[in-house]
């Protein structure tokens, strides 16, 4: 490899690092708070602001397609490599991915003005915030005294998450 070749390597590598910029629990753990955030936005508005409601569960439903996607491809591969007593937990997180997902497309199909549209959301909220605090509170802690890169991993989730959301409509 040419000096220049290498150079150019060496951008790309602090390219990709300066993308991420955190490590792979501080990544998951900002869309964890962007999440809650966006549903406290929806909690907050009026039953007559239709158009403000769509608008944030499609931001939501989006970063969670796109969170869920890099957790499953990425995360927990490593999770069940480094950790091995997380499988059964990894396990269970794939789970609630599945029963998030079954909401997001049901929401995906319907309009704020539909019934039940409000309470899907208010159980999709639920679901999530139980599945963070289960991860923050029990899974985090074990990968951060693991053997796991977390600086690598974050690296990974980030790049493919910005592929995602170029990518990803909902």
């Amino acid at each position: 490899m040419t000096t220049r070749q290498q150079s150019g390597a060496q951008s790309a590598a602090k390219g990709i690092a300066s993308i991420a910029g955190q490590d792979a629990i501080e990544l998951l753990t900002a869309d964890h708070r962007e999440v809650a955030d966006l549903f406290e936005q929806f909690e907050n508005l009026s039953d007559r602001a239709k158009a403000s409601k769509q608008k944030i569960v499609q931001k939501v439903c989006k970063a969670l397609l796109v969170h869920t996607q890099i957790e499953e491809e990425i995360l927990y591969p490593a999770v069940r490599e480094y950790v091995k007593d997380l499988a059964d937990q990894v396990d269970e997180a794939v789970v609630e991915h599945a029963a998030a997902k079954d909401l997001i497309r049901q929401l995906h199909d319907m309009n704020p003005d539909e019934d039940l549209y409000d309470a899907k959301v208010k159980v999709l909220s639920e679901e999530i915030e139980h599945h963070v605090e289960e991860e923050e509170k029990e899974m985090f802690p074990k990968l951060r005294q693991s053997k796991m890169d977390l600086d690598a991993i974050g690296q990974e989730l980030a790049q493919r998450k910005q592929e995602l959301q170029s990518t990803l409509t909902f």
